[in-house]
């Protein structure tokens, strides 16, 4: 099972915009060649598929994606892969953000 963190800054209160906005982090990930942006995540399974509005910048990680969901000024992921931990440290310290559970 994974453990869902959230990119934030919502305990950061030196910084005047603590929302991570959408324009930001399309700038963000456009600069990541292993990112794409899409705003409807595809889920399937053995017997449906499952489609999520959204904004999404997915991370390709060999054969896995690994989605980031930009929801209300946080960045959410789950982190089902030991790989995801450092790009998620890395992403939230480009964006002057902290890391926390939930």
């Amino acid at each position: 099972m994974s453990q869902r963190y959230c990119i934030t800054r919502s305990m950061q209160q030196n910084l005047t915009e603590q929302a991570i906005s959408l324009e930001e982090c399309k700038d963000y990930f456009a600069s990541k060649p292993d990112f794409t942006y899409s705003q409807v995540l595809t889920l399937k399974g053995a017997d449906s598929t499952m489609s999520i509005e959204g904004d999404f910048f997915i991370w390709r990680l060999s054969n896995a994606e690994v989605p980031f969901r930009l929801y209300m000024g946080d960045l959410y992921v789950a982190v089902s892969n030991e790989a995801v931990v450092p790009k998620m440290i890395e992403i939230a310290t480009d964006l002057r953000a902290d890391v926390v559970e939930g």
